[in-house]
């Protein structure tokens, strides 16, 4: 069992959010009971996760998208009611961390990722949000782009879009989690052959094409599930607390 405080302080001393220019509140959401022993972690704070924490019996919900959005409607009705009142009328706790979690360097979403698909990590391009959100790296030798698709589908567990702007053998990669696919250009800018982010706009076929780069839309959600859940392990080994990962599947 732990203070509530003394683990969100554990948190915004390893991942530094007040670095980052977020479209969210990064740490403590929702305030529920003070001491802590069962984390519940999972990517995104919906109605299936909440009901996993109950049923668990969770102290606190770890989670990377959590709520308060910029330039969400404030009000407090429908869906929004319904999680909150989720956890207030249980006490439990909600902590998110959104671009900090993506950036960290060891249990970050784009860390994990690329250790997840064999790449091997050269750094971060330069002029990003904070630091870490593009990563640089080497995919498996002797891979072009469609062979690079199906090896990250098979790694995933989910068949990658892809958009084919280079061709030949790609020597070159880069990679940022969720929904980076306007980061398009900064790779090629950085000198990627083949850029993976989460999701794909209509825009974004057109960019690849033209400036002959090759584009991976492998799931939001799938390029995103190893941060959260790399936390909540850490918060076990350094804290003591018993953390459970949940995975609510989505196919985006």
């Amino acid at each position: 069992m732990i203070d509530r405080q003394a683990l969100v302080a554990a948190c915004d001393t390893l991942l530094q959010p007040a670095r980052f220019k977020d479209y969210t509140v990064n740490g403590l959401q929702v305030a529920g009971r003070p001491q802590v022993q069962r984390v519940m972690s999972g990517v995104t704070a919906c109605q299936a996760l909440l009901d996993e924490a109950l049923a668990w019996d969770a102290d606190l919900l770890l989670v990377h998208h959590g709520y308060f959005w910029k330039n969400e409607p404030p009000a407090v009705t429908g869906m929004k009611q319904r999680r909150l009142k989720t956890l207030l009328s249980h006490d439990i706790n909600l902590l998110a961390y959104h671009l900090p979690l993506d950036a960290h360097a060891t249990l970050g979403n784009n860390a994990l990722l690329g250790e997840r698909l064999g790449f091997t990590a050269n750094g971060c391009a330069d002029g990003e949000i904070g630091e870490g959100l593009l990563w640089l790296g080497a995919p498996p030798a002797g891979l072009d782009s469609r062979a690079l698709a199906a090896h990250v589908g098979e790694c995933l567990g989910r068949e990658a879009l892809l958009i084919e702007g280079h061709r030949g053998v790609v020597e070159r990669v880069a990679w940022c989690t969720g929904g980076a696919q306007d980061m398009l250009m900064a790779a090629a800018d950085a000198g990627a052959q083949l850029f993976i982010s989460g999701e794909i706009s209509e825009r974004t076929t057109h960019i690849a094409r033209e400036m002959g780069i090759s584009y991976l839309a492998a799931g939001h959600h799938a390029t995103e599930r190893d941060g959260v859940r790399a936390l909540g392990d850490w918060l076990a080994a350094e804290l003591g607390v018993e953390h459970r990962f949940v995975d609510i599947d989505n196919p985006v």
